[in-house]
């Protein structure tokens, strides 16, 4: 049996990981790489592997960074099913379409502005896949429910577990049996931070043989989720004494309904002023209907808000944008107002048109809520970086940039300890992944200090491990 990391080695995007076990070749999540254009086109264009040759795959749960590579695989000869949770199912559909518009749209968008400015020697802008080759992947797709133990071939079978990141996230576990040999394996996907205002809390591991978990704060402890709240009031109150917009980009799925959740709690308690909220994304919009489709991820709490004909995903003073012709309107919007756009690491999609019309006002705000990766237009903004670069053109950077993580879907160091010590088994093996380097280190010392008997191990990129 053999695991060869394609994605997420020593750093937090382009998820993708080979299992090998009784001949077959087994694939587990296929995302997107984000980083420096060039390399990030390299990688994501092209697989490590022969994509026909992989017989089936599963995925964990619907972030780009995780699944956004699918329609490549499949229009590269991959022909077998794609196994995932329900809500996954449901969400990831729309997320490849939106992908695929967004790709088209800003590669249009980059030839236009070529064309215009007579930079005749520019090669034409093509995007990964098209709007046709995701809907294709997307026929790929089965799911199945949490909790429920199925095969998907002879000596390999699989459970899905919730793993509290967002709406459909999975835990993936492997039972493999390879003549002889039994083994347990796990792959914890994204794991969510526990007692989140609307998710089930992550699900202990049970019997692990080898641990596959994810590093992205491995090292790092997150602010209170109790004083969340109270801290987005406080800097959204400063940005309104400006008179100037707030601009929150945010990931479609997941951070959105949360951050609007949020907002509706302010604003029933009157702690924040009755202003213009819009959540401008289509994908956000979709996906919020989804949302409502899947109670079996909601915690009690959410349940008993929607048995009670509660709308935690809607105020008064919310407008959800569809139109690209609306979302233009709002760069002439004389007031100050909220606005909430995708992507939430300001790589693709309406925010960076926000970003590019607003971010040289002082009166406005950038608020970062989430996780950005190195080389991305969101870190280099959590960095404080004074010029960016957004569709190719500079920017000064005068907009006020704050920062904060409570509201992260990942947990942080000691959240991610506190799952492993709730966890059963021998783990004689642990692999750190989706994490920085030194996430990931400081991590695997802190294990160490609690299974001194396992061996953990930072793979790196197209490393192989045997199980």
């Amino acid at each position: 049996m053999k695991l060869t990391i394609h994605g997420a080695a020593r750093t937090v995007t382009g998820s993708m990981y080979l299992l090998e076990v009784n001949g077959r070749k087994i694939l587990f999540e296929c995302g997107f790489f984000q980083g420096k254009r060039k390399e990030s086109h390299e990688r994501n264009r092209f697989f490590p592997f022969v994509p026909s040759e992989i017989h089936c795959m599963l995925l964990s749960h619907t972030h780009i960074d995780h699944s956004g590579n699918i329609p490549n695989l499949v229009h590269q000869g991959f022909e077998g099913t794609i196994f995932c949770n329900h809500a996954t199912r449901d969400l990831t559909s729309l997320m490849l379409e939106d992908s695929a518009h967004i790709q088209e749209s800003d590669a249009a968008f980059i030839n236009k502005r070529n064309q215009r400015e007579g930079r005749k020697d520019e090669p034409l802008a093509e995007p990964l896949y098209t709007l046709r080759e995701a809907q294709a992947a997307v026929r790929h797709f089965m799911s199945v429910g949490y909790d429920r133990a199925f095969d998907i071939m002879e000596g390999v079978t699989v459970t899905f577990h919730d793993a509290g990141h967002i709406l459909g996230s999975s835990e993936i576990v492997f039972d493999l049996r390879e003549g002889a040999r039994r083994l347990r394996l796990v792959f914890s996907g994204d794991i969510g931070r526990g007692k989140s205002d609307l998710l089930r809390d992550p699900t202990p591991f049970e019997d692990v043989d080898v641990l596959i978990l994810e590093s992205t704060y491995g090292g790092r402890t997150h602010e209170p989720q109790e004083t969340a709240n109270d801290r987005l009031c406080a800097i959204l109150n400063r940005a309104l004494e400006r008179k100037g917009k707030v601009i929150i980009p945010a990931f479609s799925v997941g951070r959105t309904q949360q951050l609007v959740h949020a907002l509706h709690e302010l604003t029933e308690k009157h702690s924040l002023a009755r202003i213009p909220i819009y959540v401008d994304s289509p994908l956000s919009i979709n996906a919020t209907e989804i949302f409502r489709l899947h109670p079996e991820c909601f915690n009690a709490a959410t349940n008993e808000k929607l048995r009670n004909h509660e709308n935690p995903f809607g105020l008064q003073t919310l407008t959800y944008i569809r139109s690209a012709d609306e979302s233009k309107a709002l760069n002439d919007h004389p007031e100050s107002c909220i606005i909430i756009s995708a992507s939430g690491m300001c790589e693709a999609g309406r925010v960076r048109h926000h970003l590019r019309n607003n971010i040289d006002d002082p009166k406005n705000t950038i608020l970062m809520a989430g996780f950005c990766a190195p080389n991305t237009l969101g870190r280099a903004l959590i960095e404080g970086q004074s010029h960016v670069n957004i569709h190719g053109e500079k920017h000064v950077v005068r907009a006020h940039v704050e920062v904060m993580d409570a509201f992260s879907a990942h947990a942080d160091r000691n959240e991610l300890l506190g799952l492993v010590e709730r966890s059963t088994g021998p783990m004689r093996q642990i692999l750190l992944t989706h994490g920085q380097l030194d996430q990931a280190e400081a991590l695997a010392k802190s294990l160490q200090v609690k299974h001194p008997d396992s061996k953990i191990l930072i793979p790196d990129l197209h490393e192989s491990v045997e199980l």
